[in-house]
């Protein structure tokens, strides 16, 4: 009914958004009143931001979303609030109702203006530093964008290798020493789990050597038991990861 995975609605649920029903097992259930009410809530505002991305208004994206940055109180929950969208434009090109093009141009404006809205966050010139890179055969940085407004908020500074980035040149400058945290992204389009596992395999080892953390992010089929790092489906627990980690200020 939402169009989103279990993930998001498990979060949604463990949030108070959506009101659910434990069994003695423990699994949640649904009404579906409840359910309609959350989706009827949810539909305007996401409906909204998704005509406006298709738009192709740039600075208007960047007030929406400092706008939503004012309303939800912190970036992360600004992050999680564009899941819905994207699923919505998804579902327009699905249906028809918009062509292939209109959906890349949409992802292409929201990215843009996400990287300006991180390159506004100071960072001092002391803060650790997080490299973000795409997994080496996905095209797709709209999760990385998000990732770097996330930690530039959190108070790190940012390396943005992005796309098709081959994991031996990432596994090189961990060595290196160059940086304090990966965080790797990989989108649906990514369907090779064992090219993702090889991927963070031998980028893992790298970080295991240097003591970097290692994240692995999107909606790809990444090892849900990585040899090392956390894999990570969403970004309140991927941000309340990083503060744990001690690094930043």
């Amino acid at each position: 009914m939402a169009g989103v995975g279990p993930t998001a609605v498990k979060r949604w649920a463990d949030r108070g958004l959506l009101p659910c029903v434990r069994t003695a097992g423990g699994h949640r259930r649904f009404r579906r009143e409840e359910v309609e009410r959350f989706l009827q809530r949810q539909q305007e505002p996401t409906a909204a931001m998704a005509d406006l991305l298709l738009r192709g208004e740039g600075l208007g994206v960047e007030a929406k979303l400092l706008t939503e940055r004012s309303r939800h109180g912190s970036w992360v929950a600004v992050a999680e609030s564009l899941g819905p969208v994207l699923v919505e434009i998804g579902s327009r090109w699905e249906r028809g109702l918009i062509g292939i093009l209109d959906e890349h141009l949409a992802s292409e404006r929201l990215a843009r203006a996400l990287s300006r809205l991180a390159e506004s966050l100071p960072t001092p010139p002391d803060a650790p530093r997080a490299l973000l890179a795409c997994a080496e055969q996905d095209d797709h940085g709209l999760g990385l964008a998000l990732a770097e407004l996330v930690l530039r908020e959190a108070g790190w500074r940012t390396l943005w290798a992005g796309r098709k980035t081959p994991s031996s040149e990432v596994a090189d400058l961990v060595r290196a020493g160059a940086v304090d945290l990966v965080a790797l992204s990989a989108s649906v389009a990514s369907t090779d789990a064992a090219a993702l596992a090889r991927d963070a395999t031998l980028i893992g080892l790298a970080c295991k050597e240097a003591s970097v953390p290692l994240a692995l992010g999107g909606s790809a089929p990444w090892p849900d038991a990585p040899p090392y790092g956390r894999r990570f489906h969403g970004f309140p627990p991927f941000v309340e990861w990083v503060k744990g980690l001690g690094l930043g200020p």
